[in-house]
């Protein structure tokens, strides 16, 4: 696919007298959306919006419920089963996985409304692939499965827990004691908040690369010889679309799974 991009942009910048920009980190810089109010960038109104549009629908397929479910009851209902039962209730154990439950669909619903925004028309930017975003969820992550297993194991029974693997021989304590403080402290929430980021980040570019270059050599490249190239990479870039919501719904799914994943380690009694 690289290679194909490559000679798409190679193209689009012989195809004129000012040639094709190549999409790149500057299509990530946003400016405000309100020059007084340099916060209010899109990616941050859209994260606003997204609060407003999980919120909503969850309001609205509870409303008035019934014993028999209509249709918008039955899709709140399916969207919140997803989670509690096949991913919840199976990592944290049936004891523990309820109180968990509004943390991870408000951190999959999240996540997955700012990724979809990538593919949605006229708005057509993934929120994550900021990475400052990415950031802050890990964190949020990093806090919750840390206080979790502080509060119930106490602070040094917890750092006994993530640093002292059972079952270990003593002379490897010393190398796998700081080993284990460094994966469990710093290398889950860097990795939790790359991954997301990276295939944001790589999804939308992919796509800017085929649709505007595409469009570029159809409608604005000298030789008519484009055109059918143009056409076939703007295609592409619609097929990749389907492509990107896959990776959307993936991704959202790996970082709350991987979430439950911390939180059931910080609440075993062995590591």
């Amino acid at each position: 696919m690289s290679t194909v991009s490559l000679a798409l942009v190679g193209l689009a910048a012989q195809a004129g007298d000012e040639g094709f920009e190549s999409p790149g980190q500057g299509s990530f810089q946003l400016p405000p959306i309100i020059d007084a109010i340099p916060w209010l960038t899109k990616p941050m109104l859209m994260a606003f919006l997204s609060v407003l549009l999980v919120a909503g629908f969850y309001l609205w397929t509870s409303r008035k419920p019934a014993i028999v479910p209509d249709k918008r009851q039955y899709a709140g209902e399916m969207a919140y089963s997803f989670i509690r039962n096949t991913l919840a209730r199976d990592m944290l154990g049936q004891q523990d996985f309820m109180k968990f439950v509004p943390y991870l669909v408000a951190l999959f619903s999240f996540i997955l409304v700012n990724n979809l925004f990538g593919i949605v028309p006229l708005v057509q930017f993934p929120t994550f692939s900021h990475i400052g975003w990415t950031i802050a969820l890990a964190l949020v992550t990093w806090v919750v499965y840390n206080g979790v297993g502080i509060s119930k194991h106490g602070f040094l029974g917890y750092l006994k827990l993530i640093c002292w693997p059972s079952g270990v021989p003593w002379p490897l304590m010393f190398l796998v004691v700081p080993l284990e403080f460094l994966s469990n402290t710093v290398v889950r929430p860097v990795t939790l908040a790359l991954r997301l980021f990276a295939n944001m980040f790589a999804g939308h570019l992919v796509l800017l690369v085929f649709t505007l270059g595409g469009s570029y050599l159809v409608t604005q490249a000298d030789s008519l010889l484009y055109a059918p190239v143009g056409a076939i990479a703007f295609l592409m870039g619609v097929a990749l679309m389907f492509l990107e919501l896959l990776v959307q719904v993936i991704q959202a799914y790996i970082f709350t799974i991987l979430t439950a994943s911390y939180i059931s380690g910080s609440l075993a009694e062995e590591h």
